[in-house]
């Protein structure tokens, strides 16, 4: 299932996939899919599609910006 909210997508980052979700890891994950040659940029495209890239861009933009606060 791809999560189509916040909330879940963190849960599955966080729990399933037992990845930290900080402010330098969004960082780092937001230079490769902001970049639109990236080749892992691209095979995200293709295997999920541009509108889940742009949700995902938007989850990490919050991790970072909720780690400024």
């Amino acid at each position: 299932m791809i999560p189509t909210n916040f909330n879940d997508w963190k849960r599955c980052i966080e729990i399933d996939c037992k990845i930290k979700l900080n402010e330098d890891f969004a960082r780092q994950r937001l230079k490769i899919y902001q970049d639109n040659n990236n080749q892992e940029s691209l095979k995200f495209i293709q295997l999920y599609g541009e509108q889940h890239l742009n949700n995902i861009v938007q989850w990490y933009k919050k991790i970072v910006n909720d780690g400024n606060n």
